[in-house]
């Protein structure tokens, strides 16, 4: 008697466990995913999932800067237009990489005019053809070579090339009238990067677009970056500009030198930290030292 009254207990007590996680686990899927933070009265940041994107809400429409996938820019469109009912006037894309512009096909139909570099516009073309995802791309209807600078939804915007960094396609994004500028992939905040050599990267060239983005840009301006390291923010200013350059810097030098010291690609990538740069952690190293192995040994 008492063990089947010690079994029925058992297990109405396991089913109000079971019950109270899926009661857990359903308002858990309930909540948003994404974040919007302001960084200003009309202009913000949405983070969800793949590179921030950054949107101004100005008097004649809305900018937006990247898109991330679909399903996240869809999120997005549906949260700006609960705050405004002016239309999409421009989506900007830093560079080509899916996970910054998979969601144009989101836009289609709703926004004027899709704007990036000409290379990253080759680029996503590219990559479309190679993955037959072609009908899922939405286009850059509007590229530039070197530098554009127009007025849209109340905001003087400039797209700056400085040559190839991350990929060979790299938009820095000036919002003027706030000081706000999206890097990018251009800076990856205390996170090992990702460098698209098959997208013409170089990390050479890449130090020297920091130094160039330093020197335009003043100490009050705000940096969007497209991706962070947990821990970190994906905003920061000139001082989180030149800690990356660093890193880029420490990078090649330690790879050059134990290539010079003759050790094999292997032995490098066994490295667990880029020396100099400690606040660089965690998986991921392997990626640049293998682009900066390729980069130092590679003759054109």
């Amino acid at each position: 008697m008492q063990r089947r009254n010690f079994l029925r207990s058992t297990a109405l007590t396991t089913g109000s466990l079971l019950l109270a996680q899926k009661e857990i686990l359903a308002a858990l899927w309930q909540q948003p995913g994404f974040k919007i933070t302001m960084l200003a009265k009309d202009t913000g940041i949405f983070t969800e999932k793949g590179g921030t994107i950054l949107f101004s809400l100005g008097k004649e429409g809305i900018i937006t800067v990247d898109a991330q996938f679909p399903e996240q820019s869809q999120h997005l469109i549906d949260e700006l237009k609960k705050k405004t009912e002016k239309p999409f006037k421009l989506l900007i894309n830093t560079h080509h990489h899916g996970d910054h512009t998979s969601g144009n096909i989101s836009f289609k139909g709703i926004t004027e005019h899709v704007l990036a570099h000409l290379n990253s516009l080759t680029n996503q073309k590219n990559v479309a053809v190679a993955q037959k995802t072609e009908d899922k791309q939405l286009y850059p209807d509007k590229t530039y070579t070197d530098t554009w600078c127009d007025a849209a939804g109340g905001e003087k915007y400039c797209l700056y090339y400085y040559g190839p960094g991350h990929t060979n396609g790299d938009s820095l994004v000036h919002l003027e009238n706030r000081n706000i500028v999206h890097m990018g992939d251009l800076v990856f905040n205390r996170r090992h990067p990702f460098i698209d050599r098959n997208a013409g990267a170089s990390i050479g060239n890449w130090i020297k677009v920091l130094d160039k983005a330093m020197e335009k840009f003043d100490k009050k301006t705000t940096f969007v970056f497209g991706h962070a390291a947990d821990g970190y923010d994906v905003t920061g200013k000139k001082e989180d500009l030149k800690a990356f350059q660093t890193y880029l810097s420490n990078l090649l030098e330690y790879t050059g030198a134990q290539i010079k010291g003759g050790k094999s690609k292997e032995d490098i990538l066994k490295a667990t930290e880029i020396p100099g740069s400690p606040e660089w952690k965690g998986d991921g190293i392997q990626r640049p030292l293998t682009a900066a192995y390729e980069e130092l040994t590679t003759t054109t």
